[in-house]
């Protein structure tokens, strides 16, 4: 594929990976900053950017600081880690200012994933000018009761995030957390997967990671864990989701086991610029599912961006 690529300096000295792709249309209709979830990287999305690019986009993405061809930051590159959840909203901004609103056309929105959804909701409020819209696909917004699970037993979030607190208090931020997966690729493969229903689609990212195992990350460490439900705590106070104004829409999916898709309506239904709809049948990586659920979600997307009515977007759930 054409990208643009360039390697972008974080403040605190790391180097993230970062790619744009103009449209394949001469009068582009903008740019989707794509923002994808934990674990992730870029090449995982090539056709989700391709299809995009068709619909007459340009495309800007960049692996998040930690995971995919972006530095690593701590020694062992297989642990999922962040410092300050913070710090991935400075590299956003520093990312659309440095690099995407530069050198691509406007106007901006962006599409956002998982983790890439908190970070961006946690961000809107002071990034309204940056973006026209914004698009999420089932965010992170509270761990599903499923990855609540420790030594065979369920917790509630709040419990899990003193827990990593208390492990970070002791010095072991940077270790795994009790129960996180030390390999990053399933040994089960695609039977059981919670990710998506589509065994092909499923196969081609399993394969990049086994071609390309420099991309991948296991488990995340109790530090990430902690700041990751700090961030997630924040969002569900009334008065930060009051600072939300950039219109958005929510798509959760009915059989996540990822992520609470109960949190996210709660969310939408709470945030007055916020919309949420439902994909039956998808698992978490919507982008990533069969055909007919993948054109539920790109009928939404065609409604809502670049348009101007959210309402138009009743005819798209039903």
């Amino acid at each position: 594929m054409d990208a643009r690529c360039q390697t972008m300096k974080t403040y605190d000295g790391f180097s993230l990976r970062t790619a744009l792709w103009p449209a394949t249309v001469p009068a582009p209709k903008g740019t989707i900053c794509l923002l994808q979830g934990r674990s992730e990287f870029i090449e995982k999305y090539y056709e989700v950017i391709q299809e995009l690019r068709q619909k007459g986009f340009a495309v800007a993405t960049f692996d998040w600081r930690g995971q995919g061809g972006s530095d690593r930051l701590l020694d062992d590159p297989l642990k999922g880690h962040v410092r300050r959840f913070a710090d991935y909203g400075r590299d956003l901004d520093q990312f659309m200012k440095q690099i995407a609103l530069p050198d691509t056309p406007r106007p901006h929105f962006a599409l956002a994933h998982s983790m890439g959804g908190l970070i961006l909701l946690s961000n809107l409020p002071h990034m309204r000018t940056l973006f026209e819209r914004t698009l999420i696909t089932t965010p992170l917004l509270e761990l599903a009761s499923q990855q609540r699970r420790f030594m065979g037993l369920r917790f509630q979030q709040q419990t899990i995030r003193k827990l990593a607190g208390c492990l970070r208090f002791l010095g072991r931020g940077k270790a795994y957390m009790l129960g996180a997966d030390r390999k990053p690729i399933d040994p089960l493969g695609f039977e059981g997967n919670p990710l998506t229903s589509d065994g092909p689609r499923y196969d081609r990212n399993r394969r990049y990671l086994v071609d390309f195992p420099e991309l991948a990350i296991a488990g995340p460490t109790a530090s990430w864990l902690h700041e990751s439900c700090k961030a997630m705590d924040h969002l569900q106070s009334s008065d930060v989701q009051a600072t939300i104004h950039t219109p958005t829409l929510i798509i959760t999916a009915s059989q996540d086991t990822i992520v609470s898709t109960n949190m996210a309506e709660q969310f939408a239904s709470s945030t007055r610029a916020a919309y949420a709809i439902s994909i039956a049948g998808s698992r978490h990586e919507v982008m990533m599912e069969r055909n007919i659920l993948r054109q539920q979600f790109w009928a939404a997307f065609d409604s809502f961006i670049p348009g101007s009515n959210p309402v138009e977007l009743t005819d798209v759930a039903s």
